[in-house]
């Protein structure tokens, strides 16, 4: 893993000031951070989302290219094939996609894009729903959430499918790199960030971006949210480099998963019951990743 430190980290911004974005909106983090460490080399991807419509109304200081909803992972790679024909080997090609348009909508580009093995970096900006469209649930949408397609009222009482593992995927699909991140963790996040520069081949990284309105919690929160998933370990952060896998922050004193899913408005429906559920799911989860990485 790269180590970064705040002296090292580039002066130069790639993600201008004034866009379209809501106050507090974790992908607009997600992005600058990452384009400060991409730099002016650089060629970005999105497909419709909260992202392109920051992006393409100007916070994007290199070139990019929108394409259809269902497309990222075959935008990247033929942008990338085409530079290859031309020699050009020193351009970063990386997309910023959202959660619908990564494991449900465009999953069969990306699927086919790492099983090509293009040289890219896909990074999923994760804000577990269709955000840009009012909050419908996503493949990446956690159990139980409240979003306005399954709303925590009637018979549903929120989402009824867990979260679709998507790190564990790629890395399953034999991505050379494979990482989480969260906007909480910026440090992490851009150490992660620099590590996949260096790597040839498909390259994914999915970083946990809070939305605080379809979350619900004010605008202010949301890094305090992004840090709190990570402490409750609801948000493990690691990396799988060559199929090894490791940890990368494990929480001394993790915090109780109730104290997350209190501050955000999705989760108001649940009741003590449901709460100890995804307790016990998250300690399962937690304690195979424990022994994931001790198997390396």
């Amino acid at each position: 893993m790269e180590v970064l430190t705040v002296e090292e980290l580039p002066k130069e911004e790639y993600y201008m000031p004034g866009n379209a974005l809501c106050a507090g909106c974790g992908e607009s983090l997600a992005m600058r951070l990452a384009l400060k460490i991409l730099g002016w080399k650089t060629i970005v991807v999105t497909v419709p989302g909260c992202m392109s419509a920051s992006l393409i109304m100007g916070a994007s200081a290199v070139p990019l290219l929108v394409g259809p909803f269902a497309s990222g992972g075959a935008l990247l790679s033929g942008i990338e094939t085409a530079l290859e024909a031309q020699g050009i080997t020193d351009v970063n090609v990386v997309a910023f996609i959202g959660d619908g348009g990564t494991a449900d909508i465009g999953f069969q580009a990306l699927s086919a894009m790492v099983e090509r093995g293009h040289n890219v970096l896909y990074i999923c900006l994760d804000n577990e729903a269709y955000m840009n469209t009012g909050g419908q649930r996503s493949g990446m949408t956690p159990l139980k959430a409240s979003t306005t397609t399954t709303p925590g009222m009637g018979l549903l009482k929120g989402k009824l499918q867990p979260k679709k593992d998507m790190p564990l995927i790629m890395a399953e699909h034999g991505a050379p790199y494979v990482a989480t991140a969260s906007i909480g963790f910026p440090l992490d996040y851009m150490g992660k960030v620099k590590r996949a520069m260096k790597i040839r081949g498909p390259k994914y990284i999915q970083v946990l971006c809070p939305c605080p309105v379809g979350w619900g919690y004010h605008e202010s929160k949301t890094v305090e949210i992004a840090r709190l998933a990570v402490a409750c370990r609801v948000w493990p952060l690691y990396e799988v480099e060559g199929g090894k896998f490791t940890l990368t922050y494990e929480p001394r004193e993790p915090k109780p998963l109730r104290e997350y899913l209190r501050a955000q408005r999705r989760f108001d429906h649940l009741t003590e019951e449901d709460m100890a559920e995804l307790e016990r799911l998250v300690e399962e989860k937690w304690r195979r990743l424990k022994l994931r990485s001790l198997t390396g």
